[in-house]
C-alpha cells in the first residue's frame, strides 16, 4: 500500500576513501545522517562507492599486467560479501536513522572462487533488513577488466512504505529491455547509481524518467584526483596529466515529465534532495505508462529469464533412489 504523504529522496555525490573499506564505511553511515536528518526517506550512493570505482581501467593499458594485478588485489581487498559484516553496519545504519537504501558496492563471489568481483548495487529497507541485491548485466568497456557479469535471478523491483523502487547501474540503463522489465513491475522510484556524468547522460536520465513516468536519481562520485592516495604508484604513473576533477559528479535528480528537480551538483560532495508528492507516481501515466496502456503485448513480447547462473552446481546421489542398497 502506497502511503498518502509525500516522501523525500536524497542523491549522495561523494567519493569514498579511496580502496580504503573502514574508513569508507564509517563514511556512508554519517552520510547516511546526514541525509536522514535533512529529511530523507531513500538514501542513493554512487556506483561502486564500497570501496571506491576502479578508475584506473580508463587509463592503464590492458597488456600492463603486474599494475593491474596489484590494483585489483586492493579492490579485492576492499570488496565485500554479501551477506557480511560490512553489510550489517549499512543496516544498522538505515534502521537507527530509518531511512532506506541504495548503495553501489564491489561485492566478492562468496558463493564460489571469493576472487572474482560484482559491481553490485544493494538496497536496504527502512526497517534495516536487507532487501536485496543486483549485479551488474554487463560491465563496460575497460570495467570488464576488473568485474564479471551478473545474470538475471537478482534483478528486482521493491515495495517500500512510500514507493516501489528499483534501479540499474550506470550504462545498465541503457538496455531498453531491463528498463522495460523495472516498468512491468511497477517501479516508481528509479535508482541509477553512474560513473558517467554530463551529456549525453543527464538527458539519459531525462529519458529514462519521462519513459518510465517515474522519478530516476542519478547519482555519480565527485571524484579528485587528489582522492587518489599519492603511495598508489599508476596515481604518478598514468594520471600525471589529470589536474583536479576526474570525475566532477553532476548528480541529478528528474521528475516523471523529465524536467531536473535537483542538480546538476558539479565538483564537489553533497547531497540533493527532492519531494515526491504521490499523484506524480500515477498521474504522468494518464498519458504514457510503457508498460501498461501504451505497451503492445500483441504484437511485442519479452521474456525475461529469472534462472541464476552459478559457478558450480552440486548433484548428490540420491540414498533413497532405485539404485540404493538396503541398510
Amino acid at each position: 500500500m502506497i502511503d498518502s504523504e509525500s516522501f523525500r529522496i536524497a542523491a549522495v555525490q561523494a567519493a569514498p576513501v579511496f580502496l580504503d573499506l573502514d574508513a569508507t564505511l564509517d563514511k556512508a553511515c554519517d552520510l547516511i545522517e546526514e541525509a536522514a536528518g535533512g529529511g530523507a526517506d531513500l538514501v542513493a550512493f554512487p556506483e561502486a562507492f564500497i570501496a571506491g570505482y576502479p578508475v584506473w581501467v580508463w587509463y592503464i593499458p590492458s597488456g600492463k599486467t603486474h599494475p593491474l594485478r596489484d590494483l585489483y588485489t586492493r579492490l579485492h581487498r576492499s570488496a565485500i560479501s554479501i551477506p557480511g559484516p560490512e553489510i550489517d553496519r549499512l543496516r544498522d545504519a538505515a534502521a537507527r536513522f530509518g531511512v532506506a537504501l541504495a548503495v553501489g558496492v564491489n561485492e566478492r563471489n562468496s558463493e564460489a572462487s571469493d576472487s572474482t568481483l560484482y559491481n553490485t548495487l544493494v538496497y536496504i529497507g527502512e526497517d534495516g533488513r536487507l532487501l536485496g541485491r543486483h549485479r551488474k548485466f554487463v560491465p563496460t568497456a575497460g570495467e570488464r577488466l576488473v568485474w564479471a557479469q551478473g545474470d538475471g535471478s537478482d534483478l528486482e523491483v521493491y515495495s517500500l512504505p512510500f514507493a516501489r523502487v528499483g534501479g540499474l547501474l550506470c550504462w545498465e540503463n541503457y538496455m531498453p529491455l531491463a528498463r522495460y522489465t523495472l516498468s512491468a513491475w511497477g517501479e516508481q522510484v528509479h535508482v541509477a547509481p553512474t560513473w558517467d556524468r554530463g551529456e549525453p547522460w543527464i538527458s539519459s536520465m531525462r529519458h529514462i524518467a519521462k519513459e518510465g513516468r517515474c522519478f530516476v536519481i542519478g547519482v555519480c562520485q565527485a571524484f579528485h584526483v587528489d582522492h587518489i592516495p599519492d603511495e598508489l604508484e599508476f596515481k604518478a604513473d598514468y594520471l600525471g596529466g589529470v589536474d583536479g576533477w576526474v570525475n566532477p559528479g553532476l548528480s541529478v535528480i528528474v521528475d516523471p515529465d523529465g524536467k531536473v528537480v535537483a542538480g546538476p551538483l558539479e565538483a564537489e560532495e553533497g547531497i540533493l534532495y527532492a519531494d515526491v508528492e504521490p499523484h506524480q507516481l500515477v498521474g504522468p501515466r494518464w498519458q504514457l505508462d510503457s508498460a501498461g496502456h501504451y505497451a503492445r503485448p500483441d504484437v511485442f513480447e519479452l521474456r525475461f529469464h529469472r534462472r541464476p547462473a552459478p559457478f558450480i552446481q552440486v548433484i548428490e546421489d540420491d540414498p533413497e533412489g532405485p539404485d540404493s542398497e538396503p541398510v
